[in-house]
């Protein structure tokens, strides 16, 4: 497999995981998901950046992408059995990354409470690959992949990432660039 191809299967393979993660912050807030509790340490245990609202939106448009990414790679199928069996394989997959990187996501605040990092100071890595590896972790089961695009995930993930923050940081969506 050639490097043009290998990077284009990886991402294809993880989108559905950047779109819930993003899909969280962009349209996070309210309710946070730990009800404004404390842990034992006397720490958030997550904070007020892991939401009800932000979940939610994560698992429905990683889900919606997931979804398309089947249609679209199935459509000389469309009409026939096949087509609609491989579209709900993309859509549970699609649950399966986007579950797993907003699970990795609060469990990456989990941690950064616990180490005393406030709400949207930066942890390098723990911040780009959190919810990257929890997703794979919740899909591989299910659709397993090589050791070559664990790795391309892993090393684009943080360059993808922290773009993406910059990009939201400039459109006001954030408050921090990192």
């Amino acid at each position: 497999m050639n490097l043009i191809h290998l990077i284009f299967k990886s991402l294809l393979y993880i989108l559905p995981a950047y779109v819930a993660n993003a899909a969280a912050c962009i349209f996070g807030g309210g309710t946070p998901v730990d009800l404004g509790r404390y842990f034992f340490d006397g720490r958030r245990v997550l904070g007020n950046g892991v939401t009800y609202r932000g979940f939610f939106f994560g698992l429905l448009f990683g889900c919606i992408t997931a979804a398309l990414e089947g249609i679209l790679l199935n459509l000389d199928l469309v009409g026939t059995s096949q087509f609609y069996y491989n579209v709900f394989k993309w859509l549970y997959l699609g649950f399966l990354l986007s579950l797993g990187a907003l699970f990795g996501d609060m469990v990456g605040s989990f941690i950064k409470r616990r180490l005393g990092i406030e709400r949207g100071k930066p942890a390098p890595l723990l911040d780009q690959l959190d919810f990257v590896l929890f997703a794979i972790l919740f899909a591989y089961p299910f659709a397993p992949l090589t050791l070559d695009m664990v790795v391309t995930i892993l090393i684009i993930t943080p360059v993808i990432h922290l773009s993406g923050n910059i990009v939201a940081y400039l459109l006001g969506i954030k408050s921090m660039w990192w």
